[in-house]
């Protein structure tokens, strides 16, 4: 291993104090007696207990558990399928511009999408004659449209690391492509739709700009009913679900790389043997 120079390890402190000293932070707070940014009253649970009494925020919790699963699952269910379509494509124009369109949604600034997907909704609601069009629906086809180009990231990689004629192979010994795709294909790109699933499911977990332009005023996700909070003043037990949110991530995170690493020690030794 390479030993860092001096300059570097105070520019990697710095970075990293920046990067968590904020969470850090927050999560000291979210055990404070009183409801003080600045002054420490001892330990307490107090904010914890609050939060839970919280029914307004609790919905808005399980309103955003709920969407967030549900998008992520389709994201990750049609990126596995475009994924798996693109790579079969043949590199060329049409190839290039479908990867070029699969990616605007990731470059393309979320205040234009979020805008854009509330015109056309409000525009096929009137067409369809139904009032209050913007709710959980919308919101879910918001939430796949803007998560579908990271599972696709993630998922493409893992499909050219695989060799193309073991699904060949697999078919030449009587397997249908169907079968082929499940016992050959999906379990060597399983990392990469695992990572895909994760990011969208944080991605979903954490909008706030395109929900807020395609939600309803009958459902409510956190991000939008933390927004509303910030016209008076954030509430300690806010801190105390940020803490909970950034533990709960933490863990899916660390559990996935783990996952991972477990996969790639597993290839290592059937590739020796």
């Amino acid at each position: 291993m390479t030993k860092l120079k001096p300059t570097s390890k105070i520019y990697l402190a710095i970075v990293m104090l920046f990067l968590y000293l904020p969470i850090f932070i927050l999560i000291v707070l979210s055990f404070n007696g009183t409801n003080s940014t600045s002054v420490m009253s001892g330990f307490s649970f107090k904010w914890y207990v609050e939060l839970f009494r919280d029914q307004i925020t609790m919905k808005a919790l399980s309103n955003t558990l709920v969407l967030a699963i549900v998008s992520s699952i389709s994201a990750t269910l049609i990126g596995t399928l475009a994924a798996v379509g693109i790579d079969k494509m043949k590199k060329g124009f049409v190839r290039s511009s479908v990867e070029t369109v699969t990616n605007i949604p990731m470059m393309n600034p979320e205040i234009v999408t979020g805008i854009s997907m509330m015109l056309l909704f409000v525009f096929i609601g009137t067409i369809l004659k139904i009032n209050g069009v913007l709710g959980f629906w919308t919101m879910y086809i918001a939430h796949v449209t803007f998560s579908l180009p990271y599972v696709i990231l993630n998922i493409m990689p893992k499909l050219k690391q695989t060799d193309a004629h073991l699904a060949e192979a697999a078919q030449d010994l009587g397997c249908t492509k169907f079968q082929a795709f499940m016992k050959v294909i999906l379990p060597s790109i399983r990392p990469g739709i695992l990572s895909g699933f994760i990011m969208a499911f944080t991605l979903s977990l954490d909008d706030f700009i395109i929900s807020y332009f395609v939600s309803g005023p009958k459902f409510q996700t956190l991000p939008i009913r933390i927004f509303a909070m910030t016209k008076k003043r954030v509430t300690p037990d806010m801190y105390a679900l940020s803490t909970i949110i950034f533990i709960v991530i933490l863990i899916l995170l660390v559990l996935v790389n783990v996952f991972q690493s477990r996969d790639e020690d597993r290839k290592n030794k059937g590739a020796a043997k």
